[in-house]
């Protein structure tokens, strides 16, 4: 299994800096950008999700510490 040399001087070679700014951009062309209404409404479910995910640990954190203090005597009123 050997290289060819126009293979092993293809994986050398470099790319300029304005070659590569300019297939950036050609890429960057391709991309379907959403509208303004489709982004509100992305915006709009991500954080609905994530303030539903922040109640939920939340709730979940409250209870198990709420239990741990049960389990493990966290009363310190009774202590002299």
């Amino acid at each position: 299994m050997t290289d060819t040399p126009s293979a092993r001087r293809s994986r050398t070679e470099r790319t300029s800096p304005v070659t590569f700014y300019r297939q950036v951009v050609a890429e960057l062309r391709k991309v379907v950008w959403p509208s303004q209404q489709q982004l509100v409404t992305y915006f709009i479910v991500v954080m609905a999700f994530v303030l539903v995910m922040i109640a939920l640990v939340s709730v979940l954190d409250l209870a198990f510490g709420k239990a741990v203090f049960a389990v493990f005597g966290g009363d310190t009123s009774k202590a002299s």
